[in-house]
């Protein structure tokens, strides 16, 4: 998994696997979810990062 805030763009983008990408659908406004050929998520990438989100910079990884 790879996680890339790029602040420029102001765009938080969530890598979970490498498949390739067949259908991108918005879910909700600024919220865009990719999938592979079996409907199983391939990333997501939320636009606006700052205004949704209150450290778009800031990553947590927890292992339970």
């Amino acid at each position: 998994m790879k996680v890339k805030y790029d602040k420029e763009v102001d765009v938080l983008y969530i890598k979970l696997n490498d498949t390739p990408i067949i259908e991108s659908d918005e879910e909700r406004k600024g919220i865009i979810i990719d999938y592979d050929a079996d409907g199983k998520i391939v990333s997501i990438e939320i636009l606006n990062a700052s205004k949704n989100l209150s450290q778009p910079s800031i990553v947590e990884y927890e292992v339970a």
